[in-house]
This record gives structure tokens, C-alpha cells and sequence, in this order.
């Protein structure tokens, strides 16, 4: 009998503490989403996500987007460093401005095409922690599409790249490169580097686009005048 008394006291007592959890956690949740849905989050989060994606589409291939923006100047290829130190020092800048400039018009050509893509990856997202985005740092929404997107978005986007190229004439400004520094290696004994322009100027379009599109979201999280739309006002609602 006295074991069936302790029992009884035990489970009471978890009850009463369960109780106290629930009674403390359900005003929480309410209180950090704002008596949001679910659903709602969704909707807002992507609503975010879509108009910082075609807002980073229209800055990056603007005129000089890539070009006249430091945040996201495409530089010459880290692998082929070596190369343009060499043609700078025997007096070839010249040839080195040209092509960076070709490879940033590339990224702001590609760039112009990439809303789609976006368009579909977010439509196709299923935020399962869409309360964790929400209380999360101003760059959370942009960071989970990344994560979930961008080797698929990366796979899309090199064939508009591939056409950026022969648009802008990327390659006609790297043979020469390519050219005068194998005079010199003759001489030097060095060995011809070919980047990868492809799959250089894709992930440097990208990690640009999502540079930009983080700063949409902190903007809209930020600042109420950003928050053009209803679910957004909604979602992002400040005090």
C-alpha cells in the first residue's frame, strides 16, 4: 500500500510539472510567432525569399551590377593568380582589366536569367522549421535556400553561363592572357594555367546573388518600410 502511495505522488507530481511546462511553453510559442500559422510563416518567409530574389536579379545584371559593386566583383581566378601577377609585372594590366571586366558582364548576363530558377526553388520549398527561420539571424530564410538549392541552382545555371561566355566574349579576352604568358613561361619554366571559367564565373554569380538577397532579407526584418506586402507586414511585424 505505502508503494502504491509513493506511485501515486510520483505520477502526480510529473503531471503537475507537465502541466506547468505546457502552461509556459504555449504562450512562448504564441508570443514568437505573433499568433502566426504555421502556413502563414510559409507564405511570408517565402514572399521574403521571392522579392529578395528578383530584387537581387535586377541589381546583379544591371549595368555594372557585378562590375561596379565591390561586394560582389568578380576577381581574376585565385587558381591562375599566378598568371596575372606575372603579365602585370612585364606590363600586360591592360589585358588583365579587359578580361575581368568580361567575366563580371558574364556573371551580369547569366544573373539576368536566374529569377526562374529561383521562382522554382522556392516554390518547391517545404519550411518544416519555418518558426526557427522566423526567430533566426537576419540572413536565416536566404541561408536555408541556400543550403537546400544551391547545388541544384549551381546545375541549372552553368548552361546560361556557358552562353554568358560567348556572349560577353569571356574567352576571345583570355587567350591573350593565356598567350602572352606562355612567352614568358618559356623563359621562366613555368606551366600554362586554364581555369575552369565556367564553373568559375557560375559559383561567383551565385555566391553574389545570395550575397544581395541577404541583404534583402535583413531589410525586410529591419526596416517596416521594406515589408511591402501584407503577409510580410504580418510576419515581420515589429512592436
Amino acid at each position: 500500500m505505502k508503494k502504491l502511495i509513493i506511485l501515486f505522488i510520483a505520477v502526480t507530481n510529473l503531471i503537475l510539472v507537465g502541466c506547468e511546462t505546457l502552461s509556459k511553453r504555449i504562450p512562448t510559442v504564441i508570443s514568437e510567432t505573433n499568433g502566426l500559422t504555421i502556413e502563414e510563416i510559409v507564405i511570408g518567409l517565402k514572399e521574403a525569399l521571392y522579392i529578395g530574389a528578383k530584387n537581387s536579379v535586377l541589381s546583379a545584371s544591371a549595368a555594372n551590377g557585378f562590375y561596379g559593386n565591390p561586394q560582389i566583383y568578380v576577381p581574376f581566378p585565385p587558381e591562375a593568380i599566378k598568371v596575372k601577377h606575372t603579365l602585370e609585372q612585364a606590363g600586360f594590366s591592360h589585358l588583365i582589366t579587359d578580361f575581368e571586366k568580361s567575366l563580371n558582364r558574364a556573371a551580369e548576363e547569366a544573373s539576368g536569367k536566374a529569377l526562374p530558377i529561383f521562382m522554382d526553388a522556392i516554390t518547391g520549398l517545404t519550411i518544416t522549421d519555418a518558426i526557427g527561420i522566423l526567430r533566426g539571424p537576419d540572413n536565416a530564410a536566404t541561408m536555408y535556400l541556400k543550403l537546400k538549392t544551391e547545388t541544384d541552382l549551381k546545375k541549372e545555371f552553368i548552361p546560361i553561363v556557358k552562353i554568358a561566355i560567348q556572349t560577353t566574349d569571356v574567352t576571345s579576352y583570355w587567350n591573350p592572357i593565356a598567350l602572352a604568358y606562355n612567352r614568358i613561361a618559356r623563359f621562366t619554366g613555368g606551366s600554362q594555367v586554364n581555369p575552369n571559367l565556367e564553373e568559375y564565373i557560375t559559383q561567383k554569380s551565385l555566391d553574389g546573388l545570395f550575397l544581395l538577397m541577404e541583404k534583402e532579407e535583413k531589410e525586410i526584418r529591419q526596416n517596416p518600410a521594406s515589408r511591402v506586402t501584407d503577409i510580410l507586414r504580418k510576419v515581420f511585424y515589429t512592436k
